[in-house]
């Protein structure tokens, strides 16, 4: 049964949505060629735990990393590793915790260095795309709008959206009803009611659609080997708006942190 939150649980919520915010922040600024992957997991664990949170990615059904970190092909769930980024890369933080009780959950793309035009349009639209699924977060609309309005925008700039992958509902758990998907038809779905907590998160691919799992289990690459791109937010959903409890304002307000 998916449940709204009251005010209270809400205002938790937004604390770990800060907090996963601000983590992202201190992800980005550490962003650079010659960085490993594991060094910007690190730096979140680290963050994290000096705000006497849990990163609950670490452990979750396994995953053995605090944060995500997904490269290039890559779209979601990379394993952190020792390998160097380079100039032109895309790495992907995607951070969650738990604060209170609660969690909190947020993904940014980043440039490493400068990066090509066509990879520069895909994080454009990636991201445009998904304040697009944020305006029709609103009471009285369903997934489906939200998924819809993902998938037309991100459609017609000629890039794909993934299929398999999802947002989801977040609350005392990481992954809560109803999935948010990034396709669908307007009017179909669960309906949105004031105070239900969602994450948003397109997961674009600049070429076909199919993805498949890494033999590690995790990590899930475009198969086409197109470069992909991640942005999630997660918002309150309002009577006419969508209130968002994490932000990018961390990350795109800072002037050491390319973006």
């Amino acid at each position: 049964m998916i449940k709204p939150k009251t005010e209270k649980e809400i205002e938790i919520m937004r604390e770990n949505g800060l907090l996963v915010s601000r983590t992202l922040a201190e992800v980005g600024r550490a962003v650079a060629p010659g960085v490993t992957t594991k060094e910007l997991s690190a730096i979140a664990e680290a963050y994290i735990r000096s705000q006497g949170a849990i990163p609950s990615s670490l452990g979750f059904e396994g995953f053995p990393a605090a944060a995500c970190m997904s490269v290039n092909d890559v779209v979601v769930h990379g394993i952190p590793d020792d390998t160097p980024l380079k100039e032109g890369d895309i790495v992907t933080a995607d951070i969650t915790t738990l604060y209170k009780g609660y969690s909190g959950d947020s993904a940014y793309t980043f440039p490493v260095g400068k990066i090509s035009e066509e990879a520069r349009r895909l994080l454009d639209v990636t991201k445009a795309s998904l304040y697009k699924g944020i305006a029709a977060a609103v009471a009285g609309n369903r997934t489906g709008d939200i998924g819809h309005a993902v998938q037309s925008y991100v459609e017609s700039a000629g890039y794909s959206v993934v299929r398999e992958l999802e947002g989801h509902g977040i609350g005392k758990g990481m992954h809560e009803d109803p999935g948010v998907p990034n396709y669908g038809r307007p009017g179909h779905g669960p309906k949105l009611v004031e105070g239900m907590t969602i994450c948003i998160e397109p997961m674009v691919l600049a070429g076909g659609r199919s993805v498949y799992l890494d033999r590690n289990g995790w990590s899930v690459h475009s198969a086409d080997r197109s470069l992909t791109a991640h942005y999630e937010l997660t918002v309150v959903v309002r009577r006419g708006h969508a209130e968002q409890l994490s932000t990018f304002e961390f990350i795109e307000n800072d002037p050491k942190i390319r973006f």
